[in-house]
């Protein structure tokens, strides 16, 4: 029993490290529990000592724990008992699978070896009767083989004595391509027996090629062949090994030629008619130009696609031709755009030009001609939406020009107000029509416009801004306040003065429905459809600055209404200069009616009157009545002074007037004369009629009158008061400044005795009377 002790505790020490080395944790681990064998969790290692541990665990542990530690240990063994009887099933079922699969294969293989050797012997047999059946047919084959060598050989014999009739016939049929194929086919057979066996034959064929080659150079220089016709020859001449170099730039000259009748004619556009009904504008009713264009077009780009083929060397040349067409088609349309032409008929020119492009661009790719095209078409696009605004202004002005034509020859009644309407009609309905014709550029799905859109939106705001701007320069060019230049001395020219003032008076009325009216408009139009933008770069700010263009035509309507005004009183004011210039008043006779001059003045009044009804609304202020006012005018100073003159000497009156005038000035309540203008029938007329009165008073100041002088200027004067009390509004100020007339005239005069009562009362009453028969409507 003691020697059977021995191996059996090697073979539990063997299991035991077989089990360890399967199941154990990690070697640096199992490294560090074997440094530390003295501990009690040394148990589990390699180089475990039981005595030792028996030692420690006893030395460290009381009774108690070792009891545990023995129900421990013994539950630990019986689990790995457990373990291990299970891993010795599992490995005993693994060894009897695999012990079932080698039976089943050594069983399958059993006849394997017996087939082999039957099919081994099989494949012998057969290449055995194959070797035999090669050798039998050896030399038969050997005889095919040289039979078709010598039956091919005879063909190419065949055909090289063929060859000179084969060139006869393609040179009647034009068929130079098979021609120079057929040849040059035989051309290696020419050069290795055309000197002895074939001479003939070479001779021949040589001469026939002579005739096509002259046939090929008559086409290529031809002008009535077609390009792609001219570049097949080329290309045939080059295989004849013909020096073609020569040839390219005439060719290439031929092709420069055709550019010019591939270009866009405007004669040829215009007949071209755009269906108005369709959505799509630029849509063309008849295609039959276009397509012949596309064609032409087609076959200049294979020309070049074959010149390219021809000359591999030369790519610089085709680009330029091809950038060149483009840049004629986009000269043209600069010149088509400067006549007034629809969106729709520039859309059929884009369209065009856009289709060129995209077919040369499939030739010539390296060309970049979408982004060449891209820069030629902003400056037409531009030219054009500039070119519409300025016959848009031409329209506006031919509409005020109107205003030029005499009443007589006028159908209309009121050419003024018939002016004024045309040009409203013609800045806002003009305006929205540009809009919209600028509306269908951005709406059309043409690669070239969609690339170009926000250029446009950027163009057409800063269109109109310069539009308002150029219109208020016209403005003042049409009302005289800026001098014309040699190209618009047409829009002033040798006009009347009366409907030049007229003219001024409608540009007043018009300014201020484009700053009321127009110009929020055409915003709100340019917010709903043209916003975005950005080409220009948002640092230049907005193209389009509305409050700009109002404060701009605020202005010029305030200034042109008063420019009425002053051309108005310059002209009544000639009239009255010449009144008391031409006589000599120390010499004046005996005042028998009122002056005729009083009857032109009314007679500038009436006109003044019939403009501003024609273009200005009524004001809703009621008249200044001279009762209105709390001053000490109940009277008339010339009344006064004509009751106090009566009784005194003419010196002491001359004294007493001119003291009493100064002292008048000094209690009298002030009037105000000179307010601001508005725009109204009654502020105008009454602006100018105190403008009038106060250059008559400052002419009586620069004249010297004997008494009748004066009585002559007292009876004009006072015959005054009731038509202008009927036509102004400010009767105060217009009693006021005819006062300072009588007074200025008055301080003038050698001898100031007034006409008597009576009688001033009843040359008034004769000219009134007489008046009012002559104007039986109030104006």
């Amino acid at each position: 029993m003691g020697t059977e002790d021995v191996p059996l505790d090697d073979k539990a020490k063997r299991m035991r490290d077989l089990l360890s080395s399967f199941y154990s944790p990690d070697p640096s681990s199992t490294n560090d529990a074997s440094s530390n064998h003295g501990s009690l969790d040394a148990i589990d290692t390699t180089s475990f000592d039981a005595d030792q541990y028996m030692n420690l665990l006893i030395r460290k542990s009381n009774l108690e724990a070792l009891l545990q530690r023995h129900v421990e240990m013994a539950a630990e063994i019986k689990n790995i008992d457990t373990d291990l009887q299970m891993l010795v099933y599992e490995n005993y079922n693994k060894f009897i699978s695999a012990t079932d699969a080698i039976k089943r294969m050594k069983s399958n293989i059993v006849g394997m070896e017996t087939n082999m050797e039957h099919l081994l012997d099989k494949i012998m047999s057969v290449q055995s009767k194959s070797d035999g059946v090669n050798t039998a047919l050896f030399e038969k084959r050997e005889h095919i083989e040289k039979l078709h060598r010598t039956r091919n050989l005879l063909r190419k014999v065949q055909f090289i004595y063929d060859l000179p009739v084969r060139l006869e016939k393609c040179i009647k049929s034009e068929a130079y391509a098979d021609a120079v194929k057929f040849y040059t086919g035989a051309m290696p057979i020419f050069k290795a027996y055309g000197d002895s066996s074939f001479q003939d034959c070479k001779q021949a064929s040589e001469e026939a090629i002579a005739i096509i080659v002259k046939n090929l150079q008559g086409k290529l220089f031809s002008d009535s062949e077609s390009i792609q016709a001219r570049a097949e020859a080329a290309v045939l001449l080059k295989q004849l090994d013909f020096p073609v170099d020569s040839l390219q730039a005439k060719l290439l000259e031929k092709l420069e030629q055709s550019l010019g009748d591939l270009q866009l004619k405007p004669d040829e556009i215009e007949n071209v008619s755009v269906e108005s009904n369709d959505p799509k504008q630029g849509e063309v009713s008849d295609s039959i130009p276009i397509a012949a264009h596309e064609g032409s077009v087609l076959e200049f780009a294979e020309a070049i696609r074959a010149y390219r083929v021809i000359f591999p060397d030369s790519e610089g040349q085709p680009t330029k031709l091809a950038q060149d067409l483009v840049v004629k088609h986009f000269e043209t349309t600069q010149h088509y755009v400067k006549g007034r032409i629809s969106s729709g008929k520039l859309l059929v020119v884009l369209r065009i030009i856009w289709t060129d492009v995209l077919l040369m661009d499939e030739v010539l790719s390296e060309a970049v001609l979408p982004g060449f095209s891209l820069e030629a078409a902003q400056v037409a696009l531009k030219q054009y939406v500039a070119s519409t605004f300025s016959y848009l202004l031409r329209d506006i002005s031919d509409a005020l020009l109107r205003v030029n034509v005499s009443s007589k020859e006028a159908a209309e009644e009121l050419p003024l107000q018939v002016a004024l309407e045309a040009s409203k009609k013609a800045v806002l309905q003009g305006s929205m029509d540009v809009l919209l014709d600028f509306r269908r550029l951005l709406d059309d799905d043409l690669g070239l416009l969609v690339q170009l859109r926000d250029f446009i939106i950027d163009w057409v705001q800063e269109g109109f801004q310069d539009f308002f701007r150029a219109l208020d320069d016209r403005f003042l060019l049409l009302s005289g306040r800026k001098s014309s230049s040699s190209q618009d001395q047409d829009l002033t020219g040798a006009h009347g003065e009366k409907v030049l003032a007229g003219l001024v008076l409608v540009l007043a009325q018009l300014s201020v429905f484009i700053e009321q009216t127009a110009v929020p408009r055409i915003t709100e139009e340019i917010a709903a459809s043209f916003s975005g933008g950005g080409g220009r770069g948002y640092e230049n700010g907005p193209a389009f600055v509305p409050g700009e263009i109002c404060r701009i035509f605020r202005s010029a309507g305030e200034k042109l209404l008063l420019h009425y005004t002053k051309m108005r009183t310059q002209k009544v004011s000639t009239l009255l200069r010449k009144r008391f210039t031409t006589p000599n008043w120390v010499k004046h006779k005996e005042p028998r009616e009122v002056h005729m001059f009083v009857d032109l003045f009314l007679q500038e009044l009436k006109e003044i009157g019939s403009e501003v009804r024609q273009i200005l609304p009524q004001g809703l202020s009621r008249k200044h009545r001279r009762s209105d006012s709390n001053g000490s005018t109940a009277s008339s100073r010339s009344n006064q002074l004509r009751d106090d003159k009566m009784t005194r000497s003419n010196t002491q009156r001359a004294r007493s007037q001119l003291l009493e005038t100064h002292l008048a000035k000094l209690f009298k309540q002030k009037v105000e004369i000179f307010t601001k203008v508005e725009y109204t029938q009654e502020s105008v007329v009454t602006t100018i009629v105190k403008l009038c009165l106060k250059s008559l008073q400052e002419f009586a100041r620069l004249q010297t009158f004997n008494r009748s002088g004066f009585q002559q200027i007292q009876l004009d004067i006072q015959f005054l008061r009731t038509p202008l009390k009927e036509t102004v509004e400010d009767e105060a100020a217009i009693d006021f400044l005819l006062d300072e007339v009588i007074v200025a005239a008055s301080e003038r005069c050698l001898d100031p005795i007034p006409l008597e009562p009576p009688i001033l009362d009843k040359l008034i009453q004769a000219k009134l009377a007489k008046w009012k028969e002559q104007n039986p409507v109030t104006p």
